[in-house]
């Protein structure tokens, strides 16, 4: 079979492979899980007003490293590396609004760790409604705010999502500018996801639950 018809092919069971995904390889919940996102970029920022692949679905956002033209994927992973959801969504759609979505939180119960661009009174109410404790870091003006010893030192394994997204796209390649149709990209991206699940070892932390409500990680 030729590479160009192997493509073309893939498409044919997009479907059927993005169900295999979310019914068999996806992991369970633990208790403690990661949320974070990342961009997706499709081209180089110099490209960006001639880019035509992805015109009027891809959008500019901006994350830390600076403004992309991308689409955002949502990741929620739990101590153990596995993902439980994901979700993909165009670059200036706000790090918050997925998990509003029931069904991108339907696997996912007890604490939440995100960073600062998960907080929001509202988006906290709607988890806790679910049975969900979302868990993030105190802005300057919320220094009022109390977190408990165990949850801060899960914040300080936030890191281990961003392990996984690096993962993602250094090696499963999850991100790369070659595109030439969505359907393309939709297929690639549920691969190299598919692909990090078969993954025999993946980032991890070992927990032990301690004495006065204290978590140790190692």
């Amino acid at each position: 079979m030729s590479y160009n018809r192997f493509v073309e092919l893939q498409k044919s069971v997009l479907l059927s492979f993005t169900v295999f995904i979310k019914e068999v390889l996806l992991g369970t919940c633990t208790g403690i899980a990661y949320v974070d996102s990342t961009p997706l970029r499709v081209c180089k920022h110099q490209r960006i007003l001639i880019h035509k692949t992805f015109k009027g679905i891809a959008q500019r956002g901006k994350c830390s490293m600076g403004w992309f033209f991308c689409f955002k994927q949502h990741l929620i992973i739990n101590d153990k590396g596995e993902i439980l959801n994901f979700m993909f969504t165009p670059g200036n759609v706000d790090d918050r609004e997925p998990l509003y979505s029931e069904s991108f939180i339907e696997n996912v119960k007890g604490k939440l760790c995100g960073d600062k661009g998960y907080i929001g009174k509202q988006l906290f109410e709607f988890l806790f409604m679910n049975g969900i404790q979302l868990v993030t870091k105190v802005k300057n003006d919320m220094r009022d705010s109390l977190l408990s010893v165990a949850d801060k030192i899960m914040l300080r394994k936030r890191a281990l999502v961003e392990s996984v997204n690096d993962e993602l796209k250094n090696i499963a390649q999850i991100e790369h500018s070659r595109h030439r149709s969505f359907a393309n990209f939709i297929t690639n991206a549920l691969s190299a996801i598919a692909a990090y699940c078969f993954f025999p070892k993946k980032p991890s932390i070992s927990l032990a639950f301690v004495a006065d409500n204290q978590l140790t990680l190692f």
